[in-house]
């Protein structure tokens, strides 16, 4: 029996697209998805879902806590009230398992404790390096080609509440060429967080889950 996951997304969900087109081509696929949350209610990854039939949620501090509320808000507070809808929902949704696929959001608070272990996030960079605040998107494929890597890549790891950090499960390493910019790297490393971002998934709900 396949197992419930809600895939947590903040911008175009290539990502999400792959997990899915692996369970939809899958006979006896271990996951289900059943719920699509993103923290940004523009995000294209919530097309992609309802094309798909899967129900979708946003949970931006503005959604979450209101428009005056979320204005005056710190970042640590609006963490907070993002992450305790996501639970609510994962809850609601009888959710066994979460994936980060291009989340935006640190999560804090109950949910990490609740999903401890439970939760694999996709980092687009060579973890432990590259990680933390501001590193997301381009901004890392900039900070790896300024520091003259010769490779990069991608990581799932598991979710403990630090921006980054958890235990890392999958690698995959790209080369990068001279002449490289953010662009071309990227496009040599999606394809790889796509294989990735599947690997992960089925083993969190064969292991962890």
């Amino acid at each position: 029996m396949s197992k419930k996951i809600a895939v947590l997304v903040s911008g175009g969900g290539t990502n999400l697209q792959a997990l899915m087109d692996y369970e939809k081509s899958t006979k006896d696929c271990p996951y289900q998805i059943v719920a699509v949350i993103s923290d940004h209610k523009d995000a294209y990854a919530l097309e992609r879902a309802c094309k798909a039939g899967i129900k979708t949620f946003v949970t931006s501090p503005y959604a979450v806590m209101g428009a005056e509320v979320a204005k005056a808000a710190t970042r640590d507070e609006k963490r907070i009230a993002v992450s305790d809808k996501v639970l609510e929902i994962c809850h609601q949704m009888d959710v066994c398992a979460i994936v980060q696929a291009g989340w935006l959001t640190v999560l804090s608070g109950k949910i990490i404790d609740e999903f401890a272990n439970k939760i694999i996030n996709l980092h687009p960079a060579l973890l432990p390096k590259f990680g933390g605040v501001g590193m997301w998107g381009h901004h890392v494929h900039e900070a790896v080609l300024a520091a003259g890597e010769k490779e990069s890549g991608c990581t799932i790891h598991l979710v403990n509440g630090e921006c980054d950090g958890g235990k890392i499960l999958i690698q995959k390493k790209v080369p990068v060429m001279e002449g490289d910019d953010p662009d071309s790297l990227y496009g040599r490393i999606a394809p790889k967080e796509h294989e990735a971002i599947v690997e992960g998934a089925l083993i969190l709900v064969r292991d962890f889950a």
